[in-house]
């Protein structure tokens, strides 16, 4: 029978931080998504949703780190419990890198919980541990000899992924690359500027209280630096949605036209999908496949909320089989944001990192590889063929498109038309977007035309 948490403590920013990131460890849920139902559930205060996401985040994203300070005053205990291992590093995450709380509240707050939780042994032995870390101070990278596991554990990147990074763009650029995913992520948002421009949005969500700014990313996004955009009178009404400004610039490379009929392959969410919709100003049609229904169901109540319906029919399909569903030279464009490893995602879903193993670098590209192969001959003569992902591995981006293209001589790669800010990101015509480079998510995009070869 599980122990009985007093209220105080329950409802309490650390407890409930500590609670989600054992879910997280658990693989219970995507952090992201996660935080929400956990305020909710224990009744965290608004004041105190800040620092709970700070610190579920902050511990999230470094774990490997964390753990390495602890090891010298862990390495005698017996066994550790999962639970009592991350109550550790959520408090020394505080310590080493918060400076807003006092030592001894910490101390005190992370004890209570480990007798609680626990029992008084936990509770003394958490004390030992966090005492002994303050007195001598956490271990110094430099006695990691190895330079890959050394650097793996500074950036708390798994060291297969840390090496494949280092291979494909060096140590230090790896380097950059992994700090720059312990920053906390920033907000963005999609105005439908047919409707108002991001000026007058701007001004809008300053009347609210939300300070926002304009993206030079994407000619469609904002950024907000404070409030709640999710909130706000615009994204009610439907003229913005929450999307990060890198997804924003796939339905700008698809160089959409009014009138044209367009295949969404991989379509769920909807973000990209209700894009492309307000591009078409109510002529044409999307086809949006997913294969499950319940990710189609959030394609069609986004584009319900982004007024855009009339334009978007879904389709519960497994893209694989679109050759199967759809007749030769359906389609004026095509849109394959394909599965992927998400690894582009990790500064906002810092868990991610740590779920991959070697093989999804096998299978991964077989399937996207498997989408390209079907949905290519659905394409009309002369028209635009997409492939994105929210990824940054070889495999899954320039590998990929490199064999399509072999094995298909009809098809070309073109140029993507984007803001001057993006350019050193494209590569022979691809763009290769690392989450570093304007603190966006990481993200691929190659457009090919289909000839009459």
């Amino acid at each position: 029978m599980a122990k009985k948490i007093p209220k105080k403590l329950l409802h309490s920013v650390r407890y409930t931080a500590l609670e989600t990131i054992e879910r997280i460890n658990n693989g219970g849920a995507y952090s992201n998504l996660l935080l929400n139902e956990m305020i909710k559930k224990n009744q965290v205060a608004d004041k105190d949703t800040g620092l709970l996401t700070e610190l579920v985040y902050g511990t999230v994203s470094r774990k490997l780190l964390l753990a390495f300070y602890l090891s010298p005053f862990t390495a005698k205990a017996k066994r550790i419990d999962t639970w009592v291992q991350s109550l550790l590093e959520l408090s020394v995450y505080q310590l080493l890198f918060l400076d807003r709380v006092p030592d001894h509240a910490i101390l005190n707050e992370a004890v209570e919980i480990g007798k609680t939780k626990g029992n008084p042994g936990i509770g003394k032995f958490v004390n030992g541990v966090l005492r002994s870390l303050q007195r001598k101070g956490a271990p110094s990278l430099e006695t990691i000899t190895d330079p890959i596991e050394r650097l793996a554990t500074e950036i708390s990147l798994p060291v297969f992924l840390t090496e494949k990074f280092v291979e494909e763009i060096g140590l230090e650029e790896t380097r950059k690359l992994g700090l720059s995913l312990l920053e906390p992520s920033r907000v963005s948002a999609r105005v439908d500027t047919r409707k108002i421009s991001r000026k007058e949005a701007i001004i809008q969500l300053q009347n609210e209280g939300i300070e926002a700014r304009i993206s030079e990313v994407s000619p469609y996004g904002i950024i907000a630096d404070r409030g709640f955009l999710a909130g706000s009178c615009l994204y009610e009404e439907g003229l913005l949605t929450i999307q990060d400004e890198s997804s924003m610039l796939v339905a700008q490379a698809m160089g959409v036209q009014p009138g044209e009929l367009i295949l969404d392959a991989c379509a769920a969410p909807g973000g990209k999908t209700t894009h492309m919709a307000a591009l078409l100003e109510g002529k044409g049609k999307i086809t949006a496949l997913d294969i499950h229904e319940h990710k189609l169901k959030l394609v069609r109540e986004n584009a319900e909320r982004l007024h855009v319906s009339e334009v978007v029919e879904t389709m519960e399909m497994d893209a694989r089989t679109a050759a199967e569903h759809f007749a030769e030279e359906s389609f004026d464009r095509i849109l394959i944001d394909a599965p992927c490893s998400g690894l582009g995602l990790m500064r906002r879903k810092p868990d991610i990192k740590y779920q991959k193993k070697p093989q999804d670098f096998q299978q991964l590209p077989k399937i996207q590889r498997e989408i390209l192969e079907s949905c290519a001959p659905t394409l009309k003569k002369g028209g635009i063929l997409v492939y994105s992902t929210c990824t940054i591995t070889s495999e899954e981006n320039q590998e990929v498109t490199a064999a399509f293209l072999a094995a298909h001589p009809e098809f070309e790669k073109i140029d993507i038309e984007l803001n001057a800010i993006l350019q050193p990101a494209i590569h022979e015509k691809m763009l290769v977007l690392y989450p570093e480079m304007l603190m966006t998510d990481g993200f691929f995009i190659c457009a090919m035309r289909k000839n009459d070869k």
